[in-house]
């Protein structure tokens, strides 16, 4: 059992709702996006999704795609992205960690090698947005089979056809993206997401967590009542582009979980 395992376990027989953050390593730097890192379980995050910068994310709307040419333009690099791992495990040995980001910085490291680094730095689990089920042997196998949870996203265009697949080999939860396009590109409607969620957990045992569009409390309130939880990113992205400091983004932070876990 991972640390998402646990946790979603827990959560379970506390009939909690989950909050899962992202924010991206390296953003405004190291220093920065690591003290948002330590701050955010005690500001009620469940699960942190740390993003792995790349030159061309295609899921990513503007907010985050700047925030991943900050973090480049000040010389990110995996090392630093596993390296911030081992120094938030160093006093967290709970809470779960997912990455998340797209194959080609992986691919470029070496499967094996990255696998090995993230699991000893205490990484949980992995979302690689370009990586269909299709190419499962590519790294979704060897992910699962160094300890790691490989975590699908569905979508709104995922019909019923299509959606065994993408649970075929997906474990910790499933990612629902509750818009058709970018992040931060729309919001998210709870009337639209709950049948959609709905049909997803007709397939599977799995926590469903809804991402994209969510940026109030409110809304991650009412979008985690039709769910299992729900993940936050742009809002807290934009923060810390703008500058804020950590204990207003961690403020944030603990806004948006309590919303979520209203539900």
């Amino acid at each position: 059992m991972t640390r998402i395992d646990a946790t979603f376990a827990r959560l379970r027989g506390q009939n909690r709702k989950a909050f899962v953050a992202y924010i991206m390593a390296g953003d405004p730097d190291v220093a920065g996006s690591l003290a948002v890192m330590r701050g955010m379980p005690a500001a009620g995050v469940d699960v942190i999704e740390l993003g792995m910068p790349f030159t061309d994310p295609m899921a990513d709307g503007p907010t985050i795609q700047a925030a991943g040419q900050r973090s480049l333009a000040g010389g990110h690099k995996m090392d630093m992205t596993l390296q911030m791992v081992r120094d938030f495990r160093a006093d967290d040995g709970e809470t779960p960690i997912v990455l998340m980001g797209y194959y080609n910085p992986i691919y470029a490291r070496g499967v094996t090698r990255f696998l090995d680094e993230a699991a000893a730095a205490g990484v949980d689990g992995l979302i690689v947005v370009d990586l269909p089920p299709e190419e499962d042997a590519e790294l979704c196998l060897p992910a699962q089979a160094a300890g790691l949870n490989f975590i699908r996203l569905a979508t709104p265009t995922t019909d019923a056809k299509r959606l065994p697949k993408v649970l075929q080999n997906t474990s910790g939860f499933v990612y629902y993206v509750s818009v058709t396009g970018i992040t931060g590109a729309a919001a998210a409607q709870a009337a639209d997401v709950g049948p959609e969620v709905a049909r997803i957990k007709a397939s599977t045992d799995l926590p469903v967590i809804v991402g994209f569009g969510i940026t109030t409390p409110e809304a991650a309130q009412t979008i985690a009542s039709v769910a299992d939880g729900c993940v936050v990113g742009s809002a807290i992205v934009k923060l810390i582009g703008d500058g804020k400091p950590v204990s207003e983004v961690l403020a944030r932070v603990s806004a948006l979980s309590a919303g979520a876990h209203r539900a």
